[in-house]
């Protein structure tokens, strides 16, 4: 058994970087910027402890573009380098100047961390460029300018440099695929969208671009409405204002700011890219955050800036680890103490605003467990008095531990039968409804949910009309007004009863099982449509209903007349209760008119 060490040759390495490492060439511009924010920041540290001349010359990042010589320089006026620190930091690969100095002084940077990790930042230049120069002066006494050159083999040039004042500049050669980044445009928009929040000013060709410190730094208790508004407004320039929002601040278990905010557009639940941009030290990593917050969080917006999240070496995604789990589930106990307490706080707000809460409360009730928990009693429904109740206080008022819901835009005639027995309904109204009801029975047990055509609920019988006196045969009439709209309606998929109902003016209802009535729905909700398949339905005829008296009389004396009102009978309950498919309304509309035509007849 022996041991020996791995050899890695940097002929191959940096081919590796150029195409390999980095998911856009874009970001070569990020890594660059922030590696001179880095080298600022190195001085900052050394001046406030000490050990660096003290100047006033503010601290800036100057991008220039010489058009001519296909160039673009980045220059920072920061700690620069000796030939030396050239030698240590340039020429060796992925080793990183900026945790060398973290370790040297370690307090001074805590509060405001270095950018730059692994050492490898500069090395994406070679994914837009021929040919990489340095000009670099350090801060030290007596030091030399120095000048570095390498075209991207394993040769690199090194001596003399001409830079005259501390810092370094970065010339980019590009090559020719490259050359649209000469373009004014293209590198603001580019610096726009990495480098809008770092901590330097930063000038493009002598203009500057306009970042700024982000808001999520500052303590709450010194940001106004305004500024959160003004800030959103940076960040979507085109979205219509925020409704609320929520101000993270937390230093354990790990550190983290950022502010989220609650959208004014609804939007879909199948089209959920996240809208929520992550940043590292102020640097922009990435807006895709579904690795670490739950998808019913994608439908926020903001940002959130944490040091501790693993990133990938290349800072374009995250490694999933125990901290990046615990900064999920932060956040989504963050969100619903917001919801928790602006609804204790202002009930009136928190209504006017459910329109656009609403998908995201009832996907998070769907998703986690812990945000159910602490969400479940200010879940707000719309109840037949158009007042807005949870279930909580439904349940206080109710005659019976049962929840009784209809979706607002069907099965009128019946909600009014049990509005008129003094029973209170809630409303559904969105398409996860049917999802969210399931999951909230699941887990209240003990509360069954009924929706109002799903099954006739005893109070909508009035027994004292029943007709159930048994004739000569042993029959009641109950049970042959049923046989004969069973044998006039002819449909393998229906159950046909007849019962004493509590209003006379219905003539019958559609009823399919809350079962087959939730999974019909899902799958309309999944699907787009439910299967060719037929769910068996019960159509309950009313007895005391005058209608349904007549067509049930005329059987002997008009027997085509009785058989098309009892068909009509049927069909204008599935009218009403949105239960009948677009395509037979032509043969309904006909059989209508056979009908009209029949009575017209009578009375001529």
């Amino acid at each position: 058994m022996r041991q020996n060490t791995l050899s890695i040759h940097s002929e191959n390495i940096l081919p590796i970087i150029k195409k390999w490492l980095y998911s856009s060439h874009d970001i070569f511009l990020r890594e660059l910027v922030a590696n001179a924010c880095d080298a600022n920041k190195k001085l900052r540290v050394l001046r406030d402890c000490g050990q660096a001349a003290a100047d006033d010359e503010p601290f800036e990042i100057q991008i220039q573009v010489d058009p001519e010589k296909k160039t673009v320089t980045i220059s920072d006026n920061g700690i620069g380098m000796t030939e030396e620190e050239v030698e240590k930091y340039i020429a060796q690969i992925a080793f990183s100047g900026a945790e060398e100095f973290l370790a040297k002084y370690k307090t001074q940077t805590e509060k405001d961390p270095m950018i730059g990790h692994f050492g490898l930042g500069f090395y994406s230049s070679y994914m837009v460029s021929a040919k990489v120069e340095l000009q670099t002066l350090s801060y030290k006494p007596d030091a030399k300018p120095v000048f570095w050159s390498c075209d991207g083999s394993t040769m690199y040039e090194i001596g003399e440099g001409t830079r005259t004042k501390r810092g370094t500049d970065v010339i980019l050669h590009l090559d020719e695929a490259s050359i649209d980044y000469l373009e004014d445009k293209k590198l603001r928009d580019l610096l726009d969208r990495y480098c809008l929040f770092m901590p330097d000013p930063i000038a493009l060709n002598g203009q500057s671009i306009g970042n700024e410190a982000p808001l999520w730094i500052k303590p709450p208790a010194d940001c106004t409405d305004e500024d959160y508004l003004s800030f959103y407004r940076k960040l979507y320039p085109e979205d219509h204002n925020p409704i609320f929002w929520i101000h993270l601040n937390v230093d354990y278990p790990f550190r983290l700011q950022g502010i989220l905010y609650f959208p004014k557009a609804q939007r879909q639940f199948d089209n959920m890219g996240s809208s929520i941009r992550l940043f590292c030290n102020r640097v922009f990593v990435s807006d895709h955050c579904r690795d670490f917050l739950p998808d019913f969080l994608t439908l926020m917006r903001g940002a959130i800036d944490s040091p501790d999240i693993p990133l990938n070496v290349s800072r374009s995604y995250l490694q999933i680890d125990h901290n990046v789990k615990q900064l999920g589930a932060h956040i989504s106990k963050k969100v619903s103490d917001r919801l928790n307490a602006l609804f204790k706080t202002d009930r009136e707000k928190y209504v006017t605003c459910w329109p656009e809460l609403e998908s995201l409360v009832k996907l998070g009730l769907l998703q986690d467990e812990k945000f159910y928990e602490k969400i479940k009693d200010v879940v707000i429904w719309k109840n037949s008095s158009s007042q807005w109740t949870t279930l909580p206080e439904y349940l206080d008022r109710a005659k019976e531990k049962k929840v009784h819901y209809s979706d607002q835009e069907k099965a009128a005639p019946i909600q009014k039968v049990f509005l008129d027995q003094g029973i209170e309904l809630i409303y559904t109204s969105s398409p996860i409804d049917v999802a969210v009801i399931s999951s909230i029975e699941h887990k209240m047990s003990d509360v069954p949910f009924q929706r109002v055509d799903s099954t006739l609920d005893p109070s909508l019988i009035d027994e004292s009309r029943e007709k159930s006196l048994l004739d000569a045969d042993g029959k009641s009439l109950a049970s042959r007004i049923a046989d004969y709209f069973r044998t006039n309606l002819m449909d393998a998929n229906l159950e046909i009863e007849a019962k004493s109902l509590a209003s006379d003016s219905l003539p019958g209802l559609v009823l399919l099982d809350e079962n087959m009535r939730r999974l019909r729905d899902y799958l309309v909700l999944t699907q787009g449509k439910a299967p060719n398949q037929q769910f068996k339905k019960t159509f309950v005829v009313n007895t005391n209903n005058k209608l349904v008296q007549a067509a049930y009389r005329l059987a002997d004396k008009h027997p085509q007349l009785s058989h098309d009102l009892t068909r009509q009978i049927y069909d204008l309950s599935r009218m009403a209760q949105k239960e009948m498919e677009p395509s037979e309304m032509e043969k309904v509309v006909a059989h209508n008119q056979q009908l009209l035509e029949q009575l017209t007849a009578l009375v001529q």
